[in-house]
């Protein structure tokens, strides 16, 4: 009992018992009689503050954070200097929302015991919240001082130095700290999360890995460093650390999810589901993880799973965007799903993002000025985006159109964000942005037309679309597998082949439709030359497919055991990154043998080199495009190699993708009617060799000169199309 407090009498019990009989029953459950219990002693001893301040503890235990606020300032009252009081209540604020109230406990709790590095922790904690990040930062700084190898108030380093603009600042500082203490490994890792914050990935990593190092057997800081990796081009290596870190933590489901994540990049998408069934094993259902778990599932071919899994997350979860942004990204993928589901599905993702508070945006419509084009993407990159996108910006007329890059720091070894960087005004780093922030950013840039490159995927940036980043939004490319759904996306940008008119009202945009087709593409100068039709020597014709397996439903496997069955001798030659995984490979294979096929007339292929990925084409005489969701990128592959494709669109703008290309190529003759017509166009196509000969030889010139790659062209185009947008508003 504290001095002053009450006289016991022996005829009476105890204050002090009947106080932690008051404790133990708050501890049991029997909250309401134990407050009581605490109230009552504090009205018959005034003078006496600790029922005061168990009573407070208990309240704010059961998130009565009013009346917790309320306990402790009677605490205060009759002791102003009770340091436990004192910080409680300025945690309590802070919760509350209220963090310039917090600051008065805060800082007279920090002059009456400034070696407490919590107080000042929670000191910064308050100044944050307040908005007051350079105050902040100095109360983290004297936190770490206070405990120099406590890693939470590195995390929290970081934050203000980035708000507070000082991040530059604040990693040389960490640096010289370093070469002070050099055996801290705190130092490198503040310094890691700040250069991480700033886009500076590899200075970020060589300071994590210094941490590493220097605290081999701790938790946090290999945890940390695969973090940053996972964000980088560093598959590899982000692999390699997690499974480090779960050896040090192994019962992490937060690192068993970014494991798996991590090995969806690497395209192991059989070893990333089996890792996030056990995660749900041993945890129980959990949004995240079942959403990871959709996109795992649904890359391995067994689409129907993988939208019950997106389903189950959102049952979960309906409130939240991811959930609805997983159904967006599967369903695609399922065979039957018509346009009116995906655009409800879309809307419904789309309506969950926050909206926020920013002002609506006023411009000038001026017909003929200059124009600011903000293109809104991750992939930037070699990258079927970047593939299909860059030359037609770079044969905007740079009079008419300046761009502005919104991604993450370019890959300097990158020929294609070359490309983007050399045409753009400027490349601004925003992959640690916020979306309230980055929307900010994009409004003060002046930009007059944002194109979203990203859609409703992983590292998309939709969420800033909703909040108007600026007068003018459009979706183009980069998951666009359908209408966004998102009421502030102005248009859809997209051409006759892909949205007839009959298929207009599946959309929630305005259709911008180019004169030719809906892209451009770039044919790398790496590409192998065309070999002559390989059933010359081959004897036999050889079909193909080259998409992701995501794409091939049960429907189309037993399309192309017909085609195959009716080709006497004919090959099937299947090459997709998850067809690398031996048990993928055998279960396809197994497909196809249960339909009656010589498992030695398919052969499964995984990734490759992208020269060694072209150079298979030539051993391909057809195509067989994937349904409902069709190739895009490797269409336009296919037909630079000389490759034709058979393909069947339907209503779904996924549906659609070779159509176009094989259109604006001036291939339509190879577009399905439906389905018998497909299996019949490939069966005919495969009996005229001669056909085929003169078609080989041909391609790659028409092709070149089509629409397709007419890089000029196709940026008048869009040039007109952005004019188009803007005058109409």
């Amino acid at each position: 009992m504290p001095d002053g407090g009450p006289a016991i009498q022996l005829t009476s019990p105890s204050p002090v018992l009947e106080l932690n009989r008051a404790i133990g029953l708050d501890r049991l459950g029997q909250t309401a009689l134990a407050r009581d219990l605490m109230r009552d002693l504090a009205n018959r001893m005034p003078d006496w503050d600790e029922p005061l301040l168990r009573l407070a503890q208990s309240l704010r235990t059961g998130c009565d954070l009013a009346a917790a606020v309320d306990a402790y300032r009677a605490v205060l009252a009759l002791n102003p200097n009770h340091e436990q009081a004192l910080l409680a209540s300025g945690a309590v604020l802070i919760e509350t929302g209220a963090p310039r109230d917090a600051m008065t406990p805060l800082l007279r709790h920090c002059a009456i015991a400034p070696r407490r590095p919590d107080a000042w922790s929670t000191l910064g904690r308050a100044y944050m919240e307040a908005k007051e990040p350079t105050l902040a930062m100095a109360a983290f700084v004297r936190a770490q001082r206070l405990a120099p190898r406590d890693l939470s108030y590195a995390h929290h380093q970081a934050d203000a130095a980035i708000a507070a603009r000082c991040g530059e600042f604040e990693v040389v500082r960490l640096e010289t700290l370093s070469e002070r203490d050099p055996l801290n490994p705190v130092p490198h890792i503040a310094r890691g999360l700040i250069l991480d914050r700033l886009g500076l990935l590899d200075p970020a990593i060589d300071a994590l890995e210094a941490a590493v190092t220097l605290a081999p057997a701790a938790k946090e800081p290999i945890a940390i460093l695969a973090g940053v990796l996972s964000r980088s081009s560093r598959a590899r290596q982000a692999e390699d650390a997690l499974r480090k870190a779960r050896l040090l933590d192994p019962g992490s489901p937060r690192l068993m999810n970014d494991h798996a994540a991590v090995l969806m990049r690497l395209h192991r998408h059989a070893e990333a589901r089996v890792l996030l069934r056990d995660v749900l094993y041993e945890n129980g259902p959990h949004a995240p993880v079942l959403c990871n778990l959709a996109s795992a599932t649904a890359c391995l071919g067994l689409q129907d799973e993988a939208v019950e899994l997106a389903r189950a997350a959102i049952a979960l979860e309906p409130e939240t965007v991811l959930p609805r942004r997983a159904l967006a990204n599967t369903l695609p993928y399922q065979d039957g799903v018509t346009g009116a589901v995906l655009l409800r599905a879309a809307r419904d993702c789309a309506d969950l993002l926050p909206r926020g508070d920013l002002p609506p945006l006023s411009c000038s419509r001026a017909r003929d000025r200059p124009l600011t084009i903000g293109l809104l993407s991750g992939t930037l990159r070699t990258h079927p985006v970047g593939w299909l996108t860059v030359a037609g910006f770079e044969h905007l007329d740079p009079e008419a159109f300046q761009i502005v890059c919104l991604s993450r720091a370019p890959e300097p070894a990158d020929p294609i964000a070359w490309r983007f960087h050399t045409r753009a005004r400027s490349w601004e780093n925003v992959s640690m942005l916020s979306d309230e922030a980055l929307t900010r950013h994009a409004r003060e840039l002046g930009i007059d037309i944002v194109i979203d490159l990203g859609g409703h995927g992983d590292a998309a940036r939709m969420a800033t679309c909703a909040r108007r980043m600026a007068p003018v939004q459009i979706k183009w490319v980069g998951m666009q597998n359908h209408s966004s759904g998102l009421a502030e996306m102005d248009w859809f940008l997209t051409d006759r082949w892909e949205t007839p008119p009959a298929l207009e009202s599946l959309y929630s945009e305005r259709l911008l439709r180019m004169q030719d087709g809906y892209v451009c593409y770039s044919p790398p100068p790496h590409a192998p030359d065309v070999a002559p039709v390989p059933a010359l020597h081959n004897g036999f014709v050889t079909f193909g497919c080259f998409n992701n397996i995501a794409k091939i439903v049960p429907r189309a496997i037993a399309a192309w055991c017909e085609i195959l069955h009716a080709v006497t001798g004919s090959h099937l030659v299947l090459k997709t990154h998850q067809l690398g995984d031996a048990p993928t490979a055998v279960r396809f294979l197994d497909s196809f043998v249960k339909q009656g096929i010589d498992p030695s007339r398919i052969e499964t292929r995984g990734s490759s080199p992208h020269r060694a990925f072209l150079a298979s084409y030539n051993e391909i005489d057809i195509v067989l495009d994937p349904f409902p969701y069709s190739g895009g990128l490797t269409t336009c592959e296919a037909l630079w190699m000389g490759v034709p494709t058979v393909t069947l669109p339907g209503e779904t703008f996924a549906s659609r993708h070779s159509a176009s290309h094989l259109s604006n190529a001036g291939y339509a003759d190879w577009v399905a009617r439906d389905l018998a017509d497909y299996k019949a166009k490939a069966v005919a196509r495969a009996g005229d060799l001669d056909g085929l000969v003169v078609l080989r030889k041909a391609m790659r010139a028409q092709v070149r000169a089509s629409p397709l790659c007419d890089a000029p062209r196709f940026g008048r185009a869009l040039g007109m199309a952005l004019r188009h947008a803007w005058l109409a508003g």
